[in-house]
């Protein structure tokens, strides 16, 4: 069943094939905390920090801008982040972030998904992170209605969840190599996984409405991918916090938005037509168009030419 303002704007079209996600934003309760995180666990550097607010990445655009408010705390069984997920360049530079991590003994969760080598984590406040690198190489994934697995280049197949191999990854390092050393600046945000009230009325929005394609639903596993360009997903949606799960409350850690980056002013006018014949609330800022998705995540459709 489909519950936005006007179904009927429904039609097919995907939107622009060099689209991509840019930045995150999330409110903190505490900055100083945080930043220290992502500074000494991950190497992000800080770009600018003014008073509650710093904008963090590889030295170039903000990657990640953290907002601090007081007296926030962490809810289960809403809507909102369930991890952003920054792509590295190849196996090394994972290997050397995971190396990174065991070196100060960080929880994570090293995973073989065969298309991509992950591993999961959350910052100091419960902010879902993945970390991963693309290994088409070894094969790929699928999803539908009763399944995600995954299949290696031999044909064989996996449940696209097993451990990754350490032994190997950690092959790709030099005894010369420097585990605190920045993050390399070809690390982008890759992917947002979002939890959502409904699988179908978040197909509708960001398929039905954005225009990015369908790359499977799966309402056994309660999951979709949506993409651009025939990427595996920039999107992940799914309701594993409860069908009908609440938006977070406004004294909530989380989410704040994040960013669709469209490469042209043609592409970004185009969405935006869509989202206003549908008739969704928005906000013009000078940084892009705010909005809310049904489930009331937000994000931001901007103009970032790559």
């Amino acid at each position: 069943m489909s519950i936005l303002p006007n179904p009927e704007i429904r039609t097919e079209y995907s939107i622009h094939p060099n689209t991509c996600l840019g930045q995150i934003s999330l409110i903190v309760a505490n900055l100083e905390n945080q930043l220290a995180f992502y500074e000494q666990a991950l190497g992000f550097r800080l770009h600018w920090r003014d008073r509650n607010r710093a904008g963090l990445g590889t030295g170039n655009a903000d990657l990640l801008l953290l907002i601090e408010e007081t007296n926030l705390k962490r809810y289960a069984g809403v809507t909102g982040l369930y991890h952003m997920a920054f792509v590295y360049p190849d196996r090394r530079e994972l290997a050397l972030v995971m190396a990174r991590l065991f070196a100060l003994k960080y929880p994570n969760s090293p995973t073989d998904h065969i298309l991509t080598k992950t591993t999961y984590l959350a910052d100091l406040e419960g902010n879902g992170i993945e970390l991963y690198c693309e290994s088409p190489e070894d094969g790929n994934w699928r999803i539908n209605d009763d399944l995600f697995d995954a299949y290696r280049s031999d044909g064989s197949e996996s449940n696209g969840r097993e451990p990754l191999d350490l032994d190997e990854l950690f092959t790709h390092l030099r005894l010369d190599d420097h585990l605190d050393a920045p993050v390399p600046p070809e690390v982008h945000l890759g992917h947002v996984h979002l939890h959502v009230r409904d699988i179908d009325e978040a197909v509708d929005f960001y398929h039905g409405i954005l225009g990015f394609d369908v790359m499977g639903v799966s309402q056994g596993v309660q999951m979709a991918f949506v993409s651009a360009g025939g990427y595996h997903h920039h999107l992940g949606l799914n309701t594993w916090q409860g069908r009908d799960a609440p938006p977070p409350p406004m004294d909530a850690v989380g989410l704040r938005y994040f960013t669709i980056d469209l490469p042209t002013q043609q592409a970004f006018d185009e969405v935006v037509e869509r989202v206003d014949q549908a008739g969704f609330a928005s906000n013009q800022t000078q940084a892009g168009l705010l909005l809310d998705d049904p489930s009331q995540n937000g994000l931001m459709l901007r103009v970032c030419a790559n």
